[in-house]
């Protein structure tokens, strides 16, 4: 069979995409409020589709789980580019801790069925460091550049206080006390 001949895999349908999209979100929500063993059957009508719709996306849970999780990392790393483009690099940093906290008030939720999943799962779970750790470099470094913090307080630090506001993200709750220390620290991190 000559290559020119062979089947070409066909773009997903843009209704496809859109029900995928609302799926996501819908299990992130429920995910959320509830916990990672939010029924199914409420995910998919809080996104406005059959439970086949789910189903034909996520055949599993584990999978539905990954795909989140998957989705909150890609976005957190990919928000760095339009937070620089909009604010100063300083406010950018801001806004991605910002982003960083919500991101780990997801995790919180979804982190002990990833880990529990050999397969999809925990192969996102353990790549998602990879992703988001240059993303803080890099805008860490941009915030030096800029002047807007402090030339002393370089990536690892800014990691380890990061690391310290982290303590308790398994609290309902814990976002609210996290952003009120991440003021604190962007108050102290600022160049005077």
């Amino acid at each position: 069979m000559p290559e020119d001949s062979a089947p070409k895999a066909r773009k997903p349908r843009a209704d496809s995409l859109r029900n995928r999209d609302l799926l996501l979100t819908a299990a992130k929500a429920a995910f959320t409020e509830t916990s990672a063993d939010a029924p199914l059957e409420d995910i998919a009508r809080r996104a406005g589709v059959g439970i086949g719709t789910l189903y034909r996306h996520f055949p599993t849970r584990e999978a539905l789980i990954a795909a989140v999780y998957a989705r909150e990392v890609g976005q957190l790393s990919a928000s760095a580019d339009a937070l620089l483009a909009e604010r100063s690099a300083g406010e950018a940093l801001e806004a991605w801790l910002n982003l960083l906290i919500d991101y780990m008030a997801t995790k919180r939720v979804v982190a002990p069925a990833l880990r529990a999943d050999p397969g999809e799962g925990s192969r996102v779970y353990a790549s998602s460091g990879a992703a988001i750790l240059p993303t803080l470099e890099r805008l860490t470094k941009a915030a030096h550049a800029a002047g807007d913090i402090r030339t002393d307080i370089g990536f690892d630090d800014i990691l380890r206080m990061m690391s310290g506001l982290s303590v308790g993200h398994e609290q309902p709750g814990w976002d609210a006390g996290a952003r009120r220390l991440l003021g604190v620290m962007m108050a102290g991190l600022r160049a005077k």
